[in-house]
């Protein structure tokens, strides 16, 4: 991706003022009483821009650069336009109008430009939001919003934020992440994979766990890919960005905040609710956050079998202790009969890390046998060993299987066996 670069402050400058001045021309002819065209404001920008002497000191390609930054500021989102459209970027952090970070390949950069005003970046933001329908200023300082290309944004203003606008985008690939391409790098073993596969085919509730960044949203995609295609599937997500294909029976559906205008917010809990009327074959939540553990916990005891949901955990273990406080969030129940809810409910637990060599790795997966003495028993299937560093720091370890799958009734009502696996 072409980006320009200058050497010294001054060039720098000048070239700021220069794209300010020529945006200003392009914004006195394109005008604001009527609505052009992409194709309108390009010619406008191509009018102004061959009337400029003082371009001649840029090459031709620094000068294509400059009609797409001139097109991004005035129909897109500016200067970030170039890495949202960038596949190897896959974190965008504007901590207000001067610092901008992005991540690639798991290593953060800070930009050596910025917003060319508060206004600007102001400007993007409203885009963005009311891309999505929805809202946000001081009296709604926080919001959840997606780009046109599924990638995920928040947004914080002030007062809420101190240091200016903040906006976080999370990209995703162009196309899903398919099990098969973790599997090539190292996410996940071919075996647990498979195993994976046989278990989502015959109906199995799995909840993905994981810290921030771990992966949770693209191994449920990819986990997604097995679903039968003759099953009628229902999302139900915060900011709608999961990717699932192949099912031609699929809803999304995807909350609203409350706004000025009169309308009600519509919550996770609103949703799951309103899905259970829906005849669904199975439900996928995106994720997550709070007492819709409780209707969730609901779905995935009342026959909606192979239904998947994700959590913010430091392990499997710790999920299912966020899950009881989330659960205590929505309703006062006896400690005893949320963890009998959780232990009827979830089938298998992954639980998903990201490596101190930034690489992103299923750690554990986890069968829940059931409730016993207090507790919740729980049977390891597979877990993630170390076994040290290669030449260039990257971590060298290995998914292993530690046990064996107890619980087999879903699998024998699906017809379906592990048999398999013995191969692999």
């Amino acid at each position: 991706m072409f980006c320009l670069h200058f050497t010294g402050r001054e060039r720098a400058m000048e070239y700021v003022e220069l794209k300010r001045m020529l945006l200003e021309k392009v914004q006195e002819r394109v005008g604001y009483l009527r609505e052009l065209s992409d194709a309108e404001v390009e010619e406008t920008i191509d009018e102004v821009l061959m009337e400029q002497e003082e371009l001649v000191i840029y090459t031709l390609e620094q000068r294509w650069q400059l009609r797409k930054e001139l097109f991004d500021s005035l129909r897109r989102l500016d200067i970030l336009q170039i890495f949202v459209e960038d596949n190897s970027v896959t974190e965008i952090m504007i901590n207000g109008t001067e610092h901008i970070f992005i991540e690639r390949g798991g290593r953060l950069q800070e930009l050596d430009r910025g917003f060319d005003s508060l206004e600007k970046l102001q400007d993007v933001i409203q885009q963005i939001v009311a891309g999505c329908n929805r809202v946000v200023n001081e009296a709604s300082p926080i919001v959840d919003a997606r780009l046109p290309d599924g990638s995920r944004v928040n947004i914080v203003m002030k007062p809420v934020a101190l240091n200016g606008p903040i906006v976080t985008i999370r990209r995703f690939p162009d196309k899903p992440i398919t099990m098969e391409w973790l599997v090539r790098n190292h996410s996940i073993s071919r075996r647990a994979a498979m195993f994976l596969e046989t278990l989502v085919k015959a109906g199995y509730n799995i909840f993905i766990s994981g810290g921030t960044g771990s992966g949770k949203t693209t191994f449920l995609n990819a986990l997604s890919q097995f679903i039968p295609s003759d099953e009628r599937v229902i999302t139900i997500e915060d900011s709608a960005e999961l990717q699932l294909l192949g099912l031609p029976n699929l809803v999304r559906l995807e909350t609203r905040n409350s706004n000025m205008e009169g309308c009600r917010e519509i919550s996770i809990r609103d949703l799951i609710r309103s899905s259970l009327r829906m005849r669904p074959d199975r439900i996928v939540v995106g994720e997550v956050r709070g007492a819709e553990a409780v209707d969730m916990l609901q779905c995935l005891n009342t026959g909606h079998d192979g239904s998947m949901s994700t959590g913010h955990a430091n392990s499997g273990r710790d999920m299912l202790a966020r899950m009881e406080n989330m659960v205590l969030m929505g309703m006062k129940l006896p400690l005893i009969a949320i963890r009998q809810q959780i232990a009827s409910g979830i089938d298998i637990l992954v639980h998903l890390g990201r490596l101190r060599d930034k690489t992103r790795r299923v750690l554990e997966i986890t069968e829940i046998l059931g409730y016993e003495s207090g507790e919740i028993r729980l049977n390891p299937l597979f877990e993630f060993e170390e076994a040290g560093e290669d030449s260039e720091r990257q971590i060298i370890g290995e998914l292993y299987q530690k046990g064996t799958l107890l619980r087999e009734d879903k699998l024998r009502a699906a017809g379906l066996s592990l048999l398999s696996l013995e191969e692999v």
